[in-house]
């Protein structure tokens, strides 16, 4: 056998379709359908997002100056049939953000949970992905570079510069930014859910080789949106009264791509999910904690400006 004729398997292995799931969300009175795998857009257009409805049905709230709460329940296929997603939208023009660096000892495990975040924080969550007690991936905490960059085609930086501004840029452009002199804050992270103007990756519109795409887990994702607000999107297992809330249980990463492009964001990229995903959101009635079942090594916290 030629040894080219291994190419075809390949390509044929990359092409299969996703596997059969849908979406569906509670409007108040119904569930009903918003996304499904097999008619799964390319590009989530702003028209296409304002058809399944989910950015009014998540009934935002202030809880602080340039802070959004809202929530949504969701529906879908096996293990994300009760699903709660608890999002979060920031102004950079009204708060700051930047990172916490917290290693531990261990060579497993991070020292940052939200039970750290000071007391100034609005906001708090856990940042990028990690290797062992350290994060992965360029790291750059306070203007000063930490860690180089990591290698990856779907591992985007997610920056702050020092005006305050937060981008989401892909690998590839990483290198030329380094210099430039205005990163405030930075860190990588994968897989990319929405590249440039919402644009769904290839590998998470084909059943191929590069992503799990059925691999169902608690999610955590940041994007940003078209007029420069950030979105933060946590997703909880809902039922049996949140006895389960922090089980890795939940969304397949397309399908994640899908709730960030249906809630507006450009550009988006997955964090650190599973037992590490935990968010914390503080208001004038207290603290609004979501806990994660694991200590890592990269926190991000939002502070008035």
């Amino acid at each position: 056998m030629l040894v080219a004729a291994a190419a075809p398997a390949h390509a044929q292995r990359a092409a299969r379709p996703l596997p059969a799931s849908r979406l569906t969300v509670w409007d108040g009175a119904e569930w009903r359908e918003w996304w499904r795998s097999a008619r799964a857009p390319a590009r989530w257009t702003d028209s296409l997002g304002a058809r399944t409805g989910l950015d009014g049905l998540a009934r935002w709230r202030t809880v602080a100056p340039g802070v959004e709460l809202g929530e949504l329940r969701l529906a879908g296929s096996g293990e994300a049939w009760r699903t709660r997603a608890v999002l979060v939208r920031l102004d950079p023009a009204l708060v700051r953000l930047r990172l916490e660096v917290a290693t531990s000892r261990s060579a497993t495990a991070g020292g940052w949970t939200i039970d750290r975040a000071p007391a100034t924080a609005i906001v708090a969550f856990n940042a990028g992905q990690f290797t062992g007690a350290s994060p992965w991936g360029w790291l750059v905490r306070d203007g000063r570079e930490l860690l180089s960059p990591g290698r990856g085609p779907l591992a985007p930086a997610v920056i702050v510069d020092t005006g305050g501004r937060v981008e989401i840029l892909e690998a590839a452009r990483i290198p030329a930014r380094r210099g430039a002199g205005d990163v405030a804050q930075a860190f990588q992270s994968y897989p990319a859910l929405l590249l440039h103007d919402a644009a769904v990756p290839a590998a998470l519109r084909a059943n191929g080789p590069r992503v799990d795409v059925a691999h169902r887990d608690a999610r955590l994702a940041l994007g940003v949106l078209a007029d420069g607000r950030v979105l933060v999107a946590l997703t909880r297992f809902d039922a049996l009264g949140g006895a389960l809330d922090a089980a890795p249980f939940g969304l397949t990463t397309p399908e994640m791509a899908a709730l960030m492009g249906a809630l507006g964001a450009r550009r988006a990229v997955a964090l650190d999910g599973g037992i590490s995903a935990q968010l914390l959101v503080r208001d004038a009635d207290g603290e609004h904690r979501w806990p994660g079942m694991r200590a890592v090594p990269l926190g991000l916290v939002v502070e008035r400006r």
